[in-house]
């Protein structure tokens, strides 16, 4: 999947998001997105990479719990065959949830 792909895959959750951050000041009311590509698993031999696969972090943030949403972005992903996998935190300084879903490209 090309980064451009994985962009119009995000956008079918028709939620506000940005790579890795919003400017100060610029962040919108919750709900919203961020992601970034942290990593690359790579596989190869003979110093040679025959296959790359991405990792990316999907950080959604809500101001309250919301099963519903986390289903619309779990769906977003099975439909495009996107391995992912889910953990989820409370930031008390920001007074909102961040639910991360860790995908394997």
């Amino acid at each position: 999947m090309t980064y451009e792909e994985l962009v119009a895959m995000l956008k079918e959750a028709d939620l506000p998001f940005g790579y890795d951050h919003f400017a100060e000041g610029e962040s919108p009311d919750p709900p919203f997105f961020v992601f970034l590509i942290p990593s690359e698993e790579t596989f190869g031999a003979d110093n040679i990479v025959y296959a790359s696969f991405p990792e990316v972090n999907v950080e959604l943030y809500t101001d309250k719990k919301s099963p519903k949403l986390e289903k619309r972005l779990q769906k977003i992903f099975n439909s495009h065959e996107v391995y992912w996998q889910k953990s989820e935190t409370w930031i008390a300084s920001e007074r909102m949830y961040e639910v991360l879903y860790e995908l394997t490209l």
